[in-house]
């Protein structure tokens, strides 16, 4: 069953393309990933939505994920409210609106 994570953050000011060249060339494909996007969501704040086969595919490649994230994480602000400097969800979907 296809899964989706999403994960948001809030770059620090003069730090966006840092934190871009960061996911280039290949540097976020995780094993597993079927499609990854990065949107913009408004000023310094930035949206990662991965697709994936399933959550073993997600599972597994959580270790290269974190390893990307400590490669750009002091170009992040941390969220407040407890989430640190990412606030990530995941789940299956449940719903295709189009195909």
């Amino acid at each position: 069953m296809t899964l989706f994570n999403t994960v948001r953050f809030r770059v620090k000011p003069g730090q966006e393309q840092r934190f871009l060249d960061a996911h280039r060339a290949g540097k976020a494909n995780w094993p597993g990933l079927m499609r990854g996007t990065m949107i913009t969501t408004g000023e310094q704040t930035y949206c990662l939505i991965g697709e994936w086969a399933d959550a073993d595919a997600l599972t597994g490649a959580r270790a290269s994920m974190i390893a990307t994230l400590d490669s750009f994480r002091d170009t992040l602000e941390d969220l407040g409210g407890g989430l640190g400097v990412t606030d990530a969800v995941s789940g299956p979907v449940v719903l295709e609106l189009k195909d």
